[in-house]
């Protein structure tokens, strides 16, 4: 899982030695659906190994309403069929400056996703070393992230690694994965399947009402300084349309969530 762009595909096709996922190279989104598959490892032969590729939360052409939904079946379907998951890779690409608003909102979905109990295996992944002008531009940016951004879920035992682009790196990430312990089930697959909470009412539907509700004070914030004069300009204005606008695709996402469960079941098994 991460971000659009963050290279999920290329660490997948790097770790299977051939390219199977298709890779985006624009500035639209290039995974739209989720995609899985088998891998044999060398140092596992007689274990089934399934990789998943996900769609980031910023994707260009999905909302993410739509992308969790996907990912929700996915996992409810997974754990019905007792699949065991190993564990969770999240990919960030080291080029970023700082942690951008849709990178910090991409994360808080994943954490509620995984859950308290899963953290200790989820490996943080930091990509793309080699676009760095200087590599210690990134390893500061590594240390702002194990201090800030990444530090509650290092503090309940995940763990940060870096990908150097070679399958040696990709295998030694997973074969980490791999000595842990299986876990049993995500917090929104045990929600799910097990309580059968609407989507709306999981830790991850409440994100996004988290969501609007900063958009809504980033609003009135904008929205007082034009009034007063501050930053007037064509920027500003713009800026303020921008946010109006996720306020818009916000309210329809949450509003799609709650929907009665009798649909949602149809939508589970694809009917809709």
């Amino acid at each position: 899982m991460g971000p659009s762009g963050s290279g999920k595909s290329t660490f997948i096709n790097i770790l299977i030695g051939q390219e199977v996922a298709s890779v985006g190279h624009e500035l639209q989104s290039h995974t739209a659906h989720i995609q899985h598959f088998t891998l044999t490892h060398p140092d596992y032969p007689n274990r089934r190994i399934v990789i998943i590729d996900t769609p980031g939360f910023d994707d260009t052409s999905v909302d993410d309403r739509e992308i969790l939904r996907r990912i929700a079946v996915w996992l409810a379907r997974s754990y019905d069929a007792n699949m065991r998951l190993a564990g969770i890779i999240y990919l960030h690409e080291i080029t970023q400056p700082r942690m951008l608003g849709t990178s910090r909102k991409n994360l808080d979905l994943f954490a509620k996703l995984c859950g308290p109990e899963a953290i200790r295996n989820v490996i943080l992944i930091t990509t793309k070393w080699s676009d760095l002008p200087r590599h210690d531009v990134g390893e500061a940016r590594e240390s702002q992230l194990k201090a800030e951004h990444w530090k509650h879920m290092v503090d309940m035992g995940s763990r940060i690694h870096r990908f150097d682009g070679k399958q040696r790196s990709a295998r030694r990430i997973v074969n980490y994965i791999l000595a842990k312990e299986p876990l049993d089930a995500l917090q929104i697959q045990t929600e799910l399947v097990n309580i059968g909470e609407l989507l709306a009412e999981t830790e991850a539907g409440r994100t996004l009402r988290f969501t609007l509700q900063e958009l809504l004070k980033m609003q009135k914030v904008m929205s007082t300084n034009l009034r007063r004069g501050v930053e007037e300009d064509i920027s500003m204005h713009e800026k303020v349309f921008e946010n109006e606008e996720k306020i818009r695709v916000t309210l329809k996402q949450i509003k799609e969530l709650n929907i009665p469960l009798s649909r949602k079941i149809i939508r589970f098994l694809g009917f809709v």
